[in-house]
């Protein structure tokens, strides 16, 4: 009974876990991606520079995974127009470390959907604290570091169970929730226009804030599953075993739940580590082309209306490529460190390909490329690291790679914007970005041959030893005249 509850429904209920997490990711990172809309709003009524408001988002995205704040630079250079890329004093060359770790441990300690609960309520206090808009450090206490705290316990779980509910239909499941980043990020620019024109910045907080309510709604259906409390019973009684049967009997009657520890061991695993690096490489480049994407289309002319418009070219290729690679890799036709590997090769091909647009036509086209190849990355991406760590581990490994993976982060945009600097060519930093995921790739071949390796080997282990005679019957033969002989002897 136990063997069959511990295995993952792969459906059923999961689809509504999956809904749930569809909805948080558009709660959390959608938020963060149209918040730039709010950053000359906020900036007039303090009356700051654009490096100093720029503070609030850098809260946000450095609590949720420790990156530099440049999620939102599209969106404060197409309203404003301000150039802080290589400010000095800009916090787009600050670093914060990374309070995933801290989610995923609670998801340990207790459940994802305390945690998930516990998140929406930390980010509806951030806005609606926000709304009181008393001063710019009120604004990065609230807005910026509540409000970033907030979506950090409640995205981290979020992608977590998902992947604890689906085993075969696991990528397909992670890209439908990750895919409500792009869906919600599309509707929430007009929407969050709309509301400052109605109600001002202020209010549109405080609105946000409600909506963002939801989010404990969402964990409030993210039940747990009972094959859980079933598996960390039995790794507890694997790893000490009842002496005698009186204590047997007393483990027996306690509540199959024991307290798990954050696997900081993981770092020691050579898969890990290989995909740790993968990662750190990859997001080196991933925030690289929206960083620069804006300012390479008003280098080339084009007006500012079009350049707006890759930004929505941009989600929508990113939405299809989510669910489209997760369709694929749901039919288990190639392994799925194999398709990463391919899709990261297309997204650096892109990459390479899109500084020799000239005009807006082809600087669309290669930016449609670079989205839904970048959607295809973040579909299946997740799944590897379970398939990489397994799920007793996935949320110590999620965790611990996010944080890894936001030195990356931090260390990307300035390298690319000292290269920029140096080349004096917005091109240069596109190049940066696909020869860094080219190198990035060769890691995934590394950790794919290492896996093929451990894989033989595993199985020259488990085949069965052959008999040293040619004819096993023979050597029966022999034992049943050597026992007739003794026989003969007694007698």
């Amino acid at each position: 009974m136990q063997a069959k509850d511990s295995n993952p429904p792969d459906g059923g209920y999961g689809w509504v876990v999956v809904v749930s997490a569809f909805m948080v990711m558009g709660l959390t990172a959608a938020v963060l991606k149209t918040f730039g809309l709010f950053f000359v709003e906020i900036q007039q009524h303090f009356d700051e520079l654009a490096s100093t408001t720029s503070w609030i988002t850098s809260q946000q995205l450095c609590v949720l995974c420790g990156r530099t704040a440049h999620a939102s630079t599209s969106a404060v250079c197409t309203c404003n127009r301000v150039s802080i890329y290589h400010s000095k004093d800009s916090p787009h060359h600050t670093h914060r470390p990374s309070l995933a770790p801290v989610a995923s441990s609670l998801c340990v300690r207790y459940t994802h959907r305390a945690v998930v609960i516990t998140g929406g309520l930390l980010a509806f206090s951030g806005m609606a604290l926000g709304f009181l808009g008393l001063n710019m450090v009120w604004m990065y206490a609230t807005t910026g570091f509540l409000q970033g705290l907030g979506i950090s316990f409640s995205w981290t779980p979020a992608i977590s169970i998902v992947s604890h509910y689906f085993s075969k239909k696991r990528a397909l499941a992670n890209a439908i929730a990750s895919a409500g980043e792009c869906a919600f990020a599309f509707t929430f620019g007009p929407f969050f226009q709309w509301l400052i024109s109605q109600y001002g910045w202020k209010g549109a907080l405080l609105i946000i804030g409600g909506i963002q309510l939801n989010i404990c709604v969402c964990g409030i259906l993210m039940r747990p599953l009972a094959s859980s409390c079933l598996l960390e019973a039995s790794h507890s009684e694997i790893e000490t075993p009842p002496v005698s049967g009186a204590s047997s009997i007393n483990k027996e009657d306690k509540p199959p739940i024991t307290h798990k520890t954050f696997n900081w061991m993981l770092v020691r695993q050579p898969e890990f580590v290989l995909y740790a690096i993968f990662g750190i490489l990859a997001a080196m480049s991933f925030f690289v082309p929206p960083l620069f994407l804006v300012p390479l289309s008003y280098s080339l002319g084009i007006d500012e209306s079009w350049t707006a418009s890759l930004l929505s070219i941009l989600a929508m290729v990113d939405f299809a490529g989510r669910l489209l690679c997760g369709w694929y890799a749901n039919l288990h036709v190639t392994k799925t460190v194999h398709l990463l590997t391919m899709t990261i090769t297309l997204i650096s091909t892109s990459l390479m390909l899109l500084p020799l647009a000239n005009n807006y036509l082809s600087l669309a086209i290669f930016t449609g490329f670079y989205g839904f190849f970048f959607g295809t990355t973040v579909a299946v991406h997740i799944t590897v690291l379970a398939d990489v760590v397994g799920m007793p581990d996935f949320d110590s490994a999620l965790g611990l790679f996010m944080l890894i993976r936001s030195t990356g982060g931090f260390v990307g945009p300035p390298l690319a914007g000292l290269i920029v600097d140096m080349a004096g060519d917005y091109r240069a930093g596109f190049y940066m970005a696909g020869a860094t995921l080219v190198l990035s790739a060769g890691f995934l071949v590394t950790l794919d041959q290492l896996q093929q390796r451990k894989e033989r080997g595993s199985q020259t282990n488990t085949k069965p030893e052959k008999s040293t005679l040619p004819y096993p019957s023979l050597h029966l033969l022999k034992l049943q005249n050597r026992r007739y002989r003794e026989h003969d002897v007694v007698v």
